[in-house]
């Protein structure tokens, strides 16, 4: 179940990057509609993994972008 809800999360935090040159961790989360910390990073650890996504830090804030 939860294998799935990551998969399903990944593809919402995919879709708020297609076409921007990237998000902050709120940009992205209120984007996604997410409503928890722990599934935007479900979602992104999902495509970390598939090496679908570039992470940094900007003004102490999370940055993602696609690669």
């Amino acid at each position: 179940m939860l294998k799935e809800k990551a998969g399903v999360i990944a593809g919402q935090i995919w879709e708020a990057l297609n076409e921007t040159e990237g998000k902050t961790q709120k940009q992205l989360k209120k984007e996604a509609k997410l409503k928890a910390d722990k599934d935007l990073f479900l979602g992104l650890g999902w495509l970390l993994r598939e090496d679908k996504i570039e992470t940094s830090e900007v003004d102490g804030e999370l940055f993602v972008k696609l690669k």
